[in-house]
Order: structure tokens, then sequence, then C-alpha cells
């Protein structure tokens, strides 16, 4: 089909441009680098197209098409959007992303090439000329634009050149569209990926709310305000994660197929309870277990189970022991990685036992899987900040009676006002351990770390604790959980105070979980032999925020925030290392091999993230200089 049809059949709102999750993510070089591939008449690529049916197909604005099938674009969206914006001169409808990326492409006459607009290179120089004019004036305009740009070959050569750039519009570009209308959304992802495995991949839940915004197009913004309200608070979920909750309220599935179907009407009524529910278990999760930021935000799919079980007890109400059960089945979710392997077939499990026998049933489950169990002193052997067992630590911070070792003031969560986050602290100061010739595992053991304001972890700097340990209360520090044995506050003895430390924390988040049960002990198994650590992490606050750093600056240059303190887990679930920064999709959501940026972090590290298939960057400037060659038109 000629590419002019194709804009024809979007302005007519035959085919549709539907609101994938990413928008649009191209940047400036892929823009100038299509138009190029198709002035000189390489292939582009085939369009992938879904036939499915809808009762309307909106265009966008106030205006829509009449009711019948719908062409939806599956693989192409980005091509089809550079198109549509570069020759219409404007983004199309559905449009959803930053319309500097195809504003103001330009062609050179007289050098055959595409180039951004640029004041100093092209202002006064006719040989320039904007792509999208040329496009509008059809080829009645062309002389327009010819006028002094040399001698009358030159001008000639120069129409013949834009003749050849304006027919673009008549290239014609294969378009599959064997997928059959009836096909579900998991069938339709599985086919789109398998022959797109070069591009952008498609998510179930890419696909499914592809076809809710067929029928209702507002849905995705309503949806991404109310990830954005959470972010404003702390909180960074993703659409996926979002659209699983509303699965989970409206029916009872994780499988997003079972969406398929469902009316405007029951969608949005979905989305208004999975927002109220999702809000109330936030509220629990922050006021009762202090979790009150995403960097401390574990097991985030027990979610949309606990989604489910607010929906099942309608009105009923919930005492305050069946609230305690359930976050004890959380804490003890993120704890075990229940949701690191299978997550919907996981979900699925925990929401048929809610509905056999409510919270009982959902702790039979997991004890069923031996993952309900009291914590033993070796699972706080865990290093950095992206640990599972980092927001144990945080969570016993701010439940307990911890004291800031500065101020006296309570931890607890609330108590420091709206919005505060507390500092980690390295009990015993990097450098001096560096410096006595402890290895980075030892140096960011979890054991090693506390949560302090800032105001004290600055006030306490670099000095050892058997320097600043006998200028603090004996009260303040037994609340951190440190070894009153003097004799473990040297760093001659650092191995011993993380043993001494690790007992006394596991003591600790023990009876916090029975508390949580209300002498229900049954449920707690007995502690197992923990495995060994896992490698890798964000070592401390700086670090951290570097990798914000790094994130911010991609994000300013139109691509996708990576993952801090990424766990790589295998097929069973089990987590591998920790890697600082990572994209485990690439930096465009698909586009290319999986990155990590990995700072200061030992060989091991590096092996296993090389085997996964990620291409690792030891240092913030090699990573820059990589994503600004192959990404950015630099």
């Amino acid at each position: 089909m000629k590419i002019s049809t194709i804009l024809d059949s979007i302005d007519s709102g035959r085919m549709v441009l539907p609101e994938f999750q990413r928008g649009y993510v191209w940047t400036r070089n892929q823009v100038r680098q299509l138009f190029s591939s198709l002035y000189k008449g390489y292939p582009v690529g085939c369009l992938l197209i879904w036939q499915t049916a809808s009762q309307t197909a909106y265009r966008g604005g106030d205006s829509s098409a009449s009711a019948g099938p719908v062409e939806m674009l599956l693989d192409g969206q980005q091509r089809l959007t550079t198109l549509y914006g570069v020759m219409r001169g404007k983004p199309p409808p559905f449009f959803d992303g930053d319309a500097k990326a195809f504003t103001g492409l330009h062609f050179n006459m007289e050098k055959e090439e595409f180039s951004f607009y640029q004041v100093s290179k092209m202002k006064g120089v006719p040989a320039w000329v904007s792509v999208s004019e040329v496009m509008a004036s059809g080829y009645k305009g062309l002389s327009a634009f010819t006028k002094g740009t040399g001698t009358d070959e030159q001008r000639e050569q120069n129409m013949e050149r834009l003749a050849q750039l304006l027919g673009i519009r008549d290239i014609s570009m294969p378009i599959d569209t064997n997928i059959r209308s009836e096909e579900s959304p998991d069938v339709v992802v599985d086919i789109f990926n398998r022959v797109n495995s070069g591009g952008t991949k498609l998510s179930k839940g890419d696909l499914a709310l592809a076809k809710i915004c067929a029928n209702s197009p507002d849905i995705r913004s309503q949806m991404n305000n109310e990830l954005q309200k959470w972010r404003d608070v702390g909180y960074n979920f993703t659409m996926d994660w979002l659209l699983r909750s509303v699965n989970t309220a409206l029916t009872g599935r994780a499988e997003f197929s079972f969406l398929h179907g469902k009316s405007t009407e029951e969608v949005q009524d979905g989305l208004a309870t999975a927002v109220d529910k999702v809000g109330h278990c936030l509220e629990m999760i922050s006021g009762r277990l202090g979790l009150d930021h995403a960097q401390v935000f574990f097991a985030r799919f027990a979610v949309p189970v606990m989604v489910h079980y607010f929906v099942k007890q309608g009105k009923n109400t919930i005492s305050a022991e069946e609230q305690d059960k359930l976050l004890f089945w959380f804490l003890q979710a993120g704890m075990w990685g229940r949701y690191s392997g299978s997550t919907e077939t996981v979900i699925n499990q925990d929401i048929a036992a809610i509905n056999d026998n409510g919270i009982d049933g959902l702790l039979a489950e997991s004890k069923r899987e031996h993952k309900l169990r009291k914590v033993s002193a070796d699972d706080f052997t865990a290093q950095s900040m992206g640990a599972r067992f980092y927001p144990v630590l945080y969570f016993l911070t701010r439940v307990g009676e911890s004291l800031d070792w500065g101020t006296g003031h309570l931890l607890k969560a609330g108590m420091l006002g709206k919005n505060s986050q507390l500092e980690m602290h390295h009990i015993f100061p990097k450098a001096q351990l560096k410096k006595a010739g402890y290895q980075r595992e030892h140096i960011n053991a979890l054991a090693n770390f506390c949560f302090l304001t800032k105001g004290t972890n600055l006030k306490i700097g670099s000095r050892l604790p058997e320097e600043y340990f006998p200028e603090i209360e004996k009260k303040a520090l037994s609340s951190q959980w440190i070894p009153q044995d003097r004799e473990l506050w040297g760093i001659d003895n650092y191995h011993g105070f993380l043993e001494a430390r690790r007992k006394l924390l596991a003591n600790e988040m023990n009876e916090r979980l029975a508390g949580l049960l209300h002498g229900d002990d049954h449920w707690l198994e007995p502690a197992t032999d923990a495995k060994h650590p896992v490698p890798g992490g964000v070592s401390d606050d700086d670090e951290r925020a570097v990798l914000d750093g790094v994130n911010e600056w991609v994000v300013q240059n139109g691509l996708t925030a990576g993952d801090i303190a990424y766990e790589h887990s295998n097929a069973e679930g089990e987590p591998q290392a920790i890697l600082d920064l990572a994209w485990p999709n690439g930096v465009q959501e698909g586009r290319g091999q999986p990155i990590a940026l990995l700072l200061d972090e030992e060989q091991k590290t590096l092996a296993i993230a090389n085997r996964a298939g990620f291409l690792c960057f030891d240092s913030v400037e090699e990573l820059k200089k990589h994503i600004q060659q192959e990404h950015l038109d630099e």
C-alpha cells in the first residue's frame, strides 16, 4: 500500500495508531535515517496489521470515524508516526510523545542529505528546504524551492531531487494482515514478537491496552494521570502493573486476555476500583510497614492480589488482625521473591486461594510452597541497597523504636514530616574499611547499614564506631540493633560486628512477623539455610545519586529510564545478581540489546551480566558515549 494511502487511512480513522504504553520513542537520528533510506529506495520493513472489530474508532480530538472494523497497527507505529508527523507537518491522532523528534527535518538539494534545522547551518542557504513544506506543496509547487539555487542546470537537478523526495509518498510498504480478528491478545503478542525480534517488543499489556483504547482512547491518559500521582509521592509503577491491578479488580484473573470483550464502561469502572484499592494498599503498606517510597517497595505484584482481595470483601469490614495477616503475607512475598518467576501463574494461584478461603487460603498457598517462614541471621548477609532484605531493614527502622543518633528522635513512618526520606548510613565508613583491606562485598554488607537523618549522617562523617559510638546514648544504639560488646566496635573485629548485628536483626524481624500474626504462629515455618549473597548492587546514597543523574540525562534525551538496583533472576525466580542500573529491554524499549551500568563492581557481577546478554559499561562517560552514538543524533 502506498504511504500516501496509509496516511489517508489514518486521517479517515480506518487505521488506528494504538496508544501503546511507551508512546513515541524515536530519536531525531532515527527519523533522519528513515527518510534517507526512503529517498534512496532502500526497504524499510513491513507493517503488521490486526483487523479487529470496534464499535467506534476514534480519530483523535472530538471527531470519530464510522462504526466498523479497525485496522490496528501493531508493527510500524514508530515509522508511521514519523512519516505522518513529517509529511503532514503535525502529530498523528493518538500521538503521545515529543513532537520535536520529527519537527524541523530539512533536505539539502545539493548534497542530498537530511538534517534537522540549525540556524547557523541553514539560515540564508537556499539549498536547505523543509521536508514538511515540500510534501505539502505537491509537484506543482516544487519550482518555488529551487529559486536562487544556482544555474539553470543546477536548478533542474534540484527539481529532480525534490521530485524524488516527494516520490516518497508513492512508495509502497508491504502490509501483513494475516492475523485473524478473533485471535486473543496473548496469541497476537506472540506472533508480533516472533516477526519483530529486532525491533520494539510488545508486552501482553501493550496489546490489551491497545484494544481497550480502540473503543476508549481516554483510558491511557487516565491511567498515566494516576501513575503520575503515585510518582509524585515516591512510588514508580508501570502501566503494565496498573493494568494488571485493573484486571484483577474487574475479572479476578491475571491474564490480560480476560479483558478482551469488556465494554468501555466496565473498564472505566475497573480502573476506578483498582485505583481506589491500590490507594488503600499503599496506605496500609506505608503506614503499617513504613515502606514509603519506590526504593524500598518490594513485592509490587502482590498488590494486584491484594486489590482482588479488597474487591471480593466488598463493603464487609476487615478487622485489624486480618489486615495484619495480609501485611504479614506481603512481607513474606517480598523477602522470598514470590513474584520473581512466572508472575501470571502465581497471581492466579493466589487469587484462587483467596476465592476459596480468604486470607487463610492465601497464607496456605504460600506455605505450601515453603514461602512463609522465619528469617535467619544469614538472610541478612545480603549486600547492597538492591537486596531483598534492604526493605526489611528499612521496615524495622520505621516500625520499631529506632532513634536517630544525632537528634534522638523516633524514626517511625510519618514522624519526620511529609515525603521525608532517611539516608542510608555506613556504620563502619567505606573508606576506612577499604583502607583496612576489606572486600567490597563486606564493605557493603547489609548489617553495616542503618538509617539516619541527613544532618546526623553528615555529622558522623567518616569516623569509626569506636570513636563516635561512645557519644551516643546506649538506648539509641540498641534501638538500631548495635551489639553492646565494645570489642566489636573496632575495625579489626568488623566481621564479628556483622555477625552479631545480623543475629539481632533476625530476632527483631521474627518478633515483628509473629506480632502481625497475633498468636497464630502455626503459619511460620522454621528458617532455612540462606543461600550465598547475591553479588552486585548500589553501595550508598552517593552512588544512587549518580545513577539518578544518568536516568535524568537519558530521559531528557527522549529515551527510557533504567531500573536502579535491577535484580536479575533465573527462570526459577532466584536472584543471580543486582545490577546498578539496567535496561533489560534496551534504552528504547526493545531496540537493541540489554544494557547495564556497573560501577565499581566485582568481576563476578560483570560475568553474570554478560552471560545474561547485557552490554556492560563501568563508567558513566562510556555509557553516555554509546547512547549518543547508537541512539541520539550526534
